[in-house]
């Protein structure tokens, strides 16, 4: 599935939510914030590169694939965050001309500055973040025997857009949008091979609770 369409997808389930909810009295939702300076949200996550790499002489392609994931975040203050996400570890199988070459495990986390918009009033919050992660890789295989693969830490920016829906004063859901800039040196027997440049796309919905 496309980056374009599990947003998509995505979209077509929390926006109703998102849309019934708001009609309910803001007031409910007054409590919303007030003293709690941790969230906590557990979810789960679509994984899809953006790009496809040139490793050895070939085109490749990292299939996408699904995770759950683990986001802390402290406020500050009622609109400014810090928050502290990670992925569990997902597999991607690496094609080139439509064959199966290679196969790899991936386990991205990040720290990053949020805002969120609105007030604890506000029953829908969307927020915006900027910060760095880092993506381990584990588990490389080839499909060649006698190829020994290794791809190296990949490092770089990370942007999110995401909404939050409160529940109530305890517990909301949210959708969100990340994207990682991404790229890792690929290595076959030792010597450099390519660069791991897959800049993915991680769309993901969840539910949190604040304390």
């Amino acid at each position: 599935m496309s980056p374009k369409q599990t947003i998509s997808r995505i979209t077509r389930l929390v926006l109703p939510a998102a849309l019934a909810l708001a009609i309910l009295p803001s007031a409910a939702f007054a409590a919303d914030g007030a003293g709690k300076h941790v969230s906590v949200v557990g979810g789960y996550s679509m994984v899809e590169p953006t790009r496809n790499p040139e490793i050895a002489g070939a085109r490749t392609e990292f299939a996408g694939e699904g995770t759950p994931t683990l986001g802390v975040t402290w406020h500050a203050t009622d609109n400014i965050g810090i928050e502290a996400w990670g992925a569990d570890s997902y597999g991607q199988r690496v094609t080139s001309g439509g064959q199966k070459v290679g196969s790899v495990d991936a386990q991205p986390y990040s720290l990053s500055g949020q805002y969120r918009f609105g007030t604890v009033e506000s029953t829908v919050r969307p927020f915006v973040g900027l910060g760095y992660h880092q993506t381990n890789y584990n588990n490389e295989s080839a499909t060649l025997a006698g190829d020994r693969v290794g791809v190296e830490t990949a490092e770089g920016g990370v942007a999110t857009v995401g909404m939050d829906v409160n529940i109530s004063p305890t517990w909301f859901a949210r959708a969100d949008a990340r994207y990682f800039q991404s790229d890792s040196e690929v290595k076959i027997d030792g010597v450099k091979a390519g660069d791991a440049k897959l800049d993915p796309v991680v769309v993901g919905v969840g539910i949190g609770a604040r304390f």
